[in-house]
């Protein structure tokens, strides 16, 4: 009988033990995730708004378990890899339909067409820019301080645990900049000068008293296959004006971080080269698996590029060989690779100065 309860104490001791290990791993490395930034990482922001830019049909979500939610891919985006990396059960859900408690797990304000300038994207009807992503976020900390009961210190230290994501910028070019035809600010400035006017609107969006913070940098854009189709008759060039004209924009960006980690006490920012990530996928595509870099998987025209993907558009078969879903944004396989470099790559030349999992620790 002695024997007995030993042994069912150590079976008890042993599954409490193996429980807590299981439920400590269950839970995320961070308590809340908030998420800015445009169509790379929306995920239904757009949905119920009068817009060019949504995505709520298939065959986007063509492999996502709940079908076609507005996220402009295939499958899953660059921040719900991210999400689940962090451990997070659930996808982060769009600020339209998230409040209450489920706010304590963060919300992704993101949206369609969205640049740092407010006109950006005008172009293709209504759409959230950053400055209103701001606001959004700010209600939301307001209902979060109802929740808290007015405790702002509890709130605040619950805050500073979380981690933002900014991606932004894009569309300031593509939408904006590089687009003459409807938009002026081409002939106002200088590349030089734009970049510093977005940087300088941007310095001030971003201050937003988070205490880890991630900052996307844009990607290469001059070589999407909409570029590709517009710019060279072949599709296989990419506009290095536009590369040249985004890259002063990202080295000021990190430059940003740099200050930021400096001014702000108690913060840390991580810059994420996106450019750098999204050059490595095309130069080492094969070691990626990738056999297409330059079309689309779904879309019209030369590179699949010069229209985005239609309603119910027959895609490629094999979406793990391609790099882009459509005219501008990476397929489900391609945004893996992206996140899982972005949290655990040691190279600052992919983040800046630690990565994401170092980040969520600290």
């Amino acid at each position: 009988m002695g024997k007995f309860l030993l042994m069912l104490t150590f079976l008890s001791f042993f599954l409490l033990t193996t429980y807590k290990a299981w439920s400590q791993q269950q839970e995320p490395q961070v308590p809340c995730l908030f998420i800015f930034g445009d169509s790379l990482v929306d995920n239904g922001n757009n949905n119920g708004i009068l817009t060019l830019a949504r995505a709520n049909y298939m065959p986007y979500g063509l492999d996502f378990p709940q079908g076609a939610t507005g996220r402009f891919t295939n499958g899953r985006t660059f921040v719900d890899i991210l999400a689940q990396l962090l451990g997070f059960p659930n996808y982060i859900p769009p600020y339209a339909r998230v409040r209450g408690r489920a706010l304590l797990r963060g919300a992704n304000y993101a949206s369609g067409a969205a640049g740092i300038r407010d006109e950006t994207g005008n172009n293709l009807g209504d759409h959230m820019p950053m400055n209103q992503q701001v606001g959004n976020f700010g209600r939301s900390v307001e209902e979060l301080r109802r929740l808290f009961r007015g405790d702002n210190s509890t709130l605040n230290a619950y805050l500073s645990k979380c981690i933002l994501y900014s991606g932004l910028g894009s569309n300031d070019y593509l939408n904006n900049y590089f687009m003459t035809d409807y938009y002026s600010t081409h002939s106002q400035y200088t590349p030089q000068e734009y970049a510093s006017a977005l940087l300088q609107d941007y310095c001030q969006q971003l201050s937003l008293g988070g205490r880890k913070v991630i900052v996307a940098a844009i990607g290469q854009i001059g070589c999407i296959p909409y570029q590709l189709a517009r710019y060279d008759g072949n599709g296989s060039r990419c506009n290095e004006e536009i590369n040249d004209a985004i890259q002063l924009f990202n080295s000021g960006l990190k430059k940003l971080v740099i200050h930021f980690n400096k001014v702000l006490p108690g913060a840390k920012f991580v810059f994420l080269d996106s450019f750098e990530s999204s050059k490595d996928l095309v130069l080492n595509a094969k070691t990626y698996g990738f056999e297409v870099v330059d079309k689309g998987c779904c879309g019209v025209g030369r590179n699949n590029g010069q229209i985005t993907c239609l309603p119910l558009q027959q895609p490629c078969e094999d979406r793990s060989k391609y790099i882009f879903w459509d005219a501008f944004h990476p397929t489900e396989v391609a945004n893996i690779l992206l996140a899982k470099k972005s949290y655990t790559s040691k190279s600052k030349t992919f983040n800046y100065p630690i990565n994401i999992q170092q980040l969520a620790r600290l």
